[in-house]
């Protein structure tokens, strides 16, 4: 599976943006997506998930309420509507794919080494 992250940039607080995850190669593998991030001198975490069967989509608490996760119907393409934004949520994002889909009331989304694909990061920017 090979995966294409776009739609980062700059972005004032307060502000919008949605990321892209195009899929390609093997997508009927695939049974969740996922959008980490990793900021400068952190640690990458997982923020948000959802699964292409059942369309369950998990929120770390601190994106909750701000960020959407949606995904195509022919499940090729992962979307992050991020609403207003704040200078924290400043990183560099990465989407990725997971073969198992993510029980309900797991927070598995969190953990890097669940996912066993990953797309190139996107820089998000949001300062005034």
């Amino acid at each position: 599976v090979q995966l294409q992250a776009s739609g980062g940039g700059l972005v004032q607080p307060g502000g919008s943006l949605r990321l892209s995850c195009v899929a390609s190669g093997s997508i009927f593998s695939i049974n969740s997506m996922g959008w980490h991030r990793q900021a400068p001198g952190k640690e990458r975490e997982g923020i948000s998930c959802i699964n292409s069967g059942d369309g369950n989509a998990f929120y770390e608490d601190s994106v909750k309420g701000r960020f959407t996760i949606s995904i195509d119907n022919d499940l090729s393409t992962v979307y992050l509507q991020m609403n207003s934004l704040k200078p924290e949520d400043t990183a560099v994002y990465y989407c990725a794919a997971a073969l198992a889909a993510i029980p309900s009331g797991s927070t598995w989304y969190r953990l890097p080494s669940y996912f066993t694909s990953w797309g190139q990061g996107t820089l998000v920017t949001v300062s005034s």
